[in-house]
């Protein structure tokens, strides 16, 4: 019976331990339920309830669209696909350098345009 609570002793020890390092490390922003100074006087002063109250309550959970333990992200809809393979690179896709460049000219056309009315307006091209 003696080494059952000598082996429950180190086991409440290492999840105190491990507890307190968590609450610690955690961001505030991300604590659940209470605020990270609350949390981390739980578990320093309730050591075994506060470490479980911790783990189940006040951990952070981690995204749903994080790769863990088989979940690869949220799914496609299927409206978005295309039939088309996708480009490896920027510079294979016809449509996204024609997109760039339509939208190039159109700057161009603006600061065009913002020359013409200061030179109508001031007379002479400033220097």
């Amino acid at each position: 019976m003696l080494y059952l609570d000598g082996v429950f002793g180190v086991v409440a020890l290492a999840l105190w331990v491990f507890c307190l390092l968590d609450v610690i490390t955690t961001d505030e922003s991300v604590c659940r339920n209470l605020g990270k100074t609350v949390w981390l006087l739980l578990v320093l002063f309730l050591p075994v309830i506060g470490s479980i109250a911790w783990l189940v309550a006040g951990r952070p959970q981690p995204a749903p669209s994080m790769p863990y333990k088989g979940n690869h992200g949220p799914a496609l809809p299927e409206r978005g696909l295309s039939a088309r393979p996708l480009p490896s690179s920027p510079e294979d896709d016809e449509a996204y350098l024609r997109s760039l460049r339509a939208r190039a000219e159109e700057q161009r056309q603006i600061y065009r345009e913002q020359k013409r009315r200061e030179l109508g307006e001031g007379g002479t091209p400033p220097s």
